[in-house]
């Protein structure tokens, strides 16, 4: 289904995410050149050498408990989901950023741009019906990495969500490894609350 609506005008219930695929036609897959573009591993060839360092003062995840104090996930839970991730070769994540429904139109017509053009790898949004599903008052723009490992590609898309699209507000990262349920709640840990993050900026 390809669909050129705005995401803050569709409220059919039930499609609570509009994907860069329902606007362009072409699934990730069809992105197989931002690979080579942006010098990134891909997740089926990255090794255990490739696991990311823990700096506990700068990387430490942080969950969010909607105040300023936040409570620090243990580093060798950090260090094992980044295992987890390795695993099962689940190393895409996302940037999370929030606009108001004035305002995520615009802002949505331009990252698909991106992911287009190959600046970004893939992308998705909450409709109107999502964020109103969601209890939410903003849009949800998830903005996506294939290979959180690769720090220097996370920092490029951060950095030009802050340089071309005016993000400005402080953001967080947050893998997708993180959202696995099931046999995984329990090696997740505090990772697997909806507010821990991997990077914030």
């Amino acid at each position: 289904m390809v669909t050129d609506r705005s995401p803050s005008e569709i409220d059919d219930e039930g499609w609570h995410w509009l994907r860069v695929k329902h606007v362009t036609g072409f699934p990730r897959q069809a992105r197989d050149g931002y690979f080579p573009d942006h010098d990134v591993t891909r997740p089926a060839a990255t090794s255990e050498a490739d696991l990311p360092e823990v700096d506990p003062e700068a990387d430490l995840p942080r969950i969010d408990q909607g105040r300023e104090v936040s409570l620090p996930a243990d580093p060798e839970t950090v260090r094992d989901v980044d295992r987890l991730a390795l695993e099962t070769t689940y190393l895409s994540g996302k940037w999370l950023v929030e606009r108001l429904a004035a305002a995520v139109d615009d802002f949505w017509r331009a990252v698909v741009e991106d992911v287009e053009a190959g600046r970004f790898w893939d992308a998705k949004v909450t409709t109107r019906a999502g964020r109103e599903a969601f209890g939410e008052t903003d849009h949800a723009v998830l903005v996506f990495t294939p290979n959180y490992f690769d720090r220097a590609d996370v920092d490029r898309v951060r950095r030009r969500l802050r340089e071309v699209h005016g993000v400005t507000e402080a953001i967080r990262y947050r893998p997708d490894v993180y959202t696995l349920d099931g046999v995984h709640e329990e090696r997740l840990g505090a990772l697997g609350d909806s507010g821990a993050a991997r990077f914030r900026a």
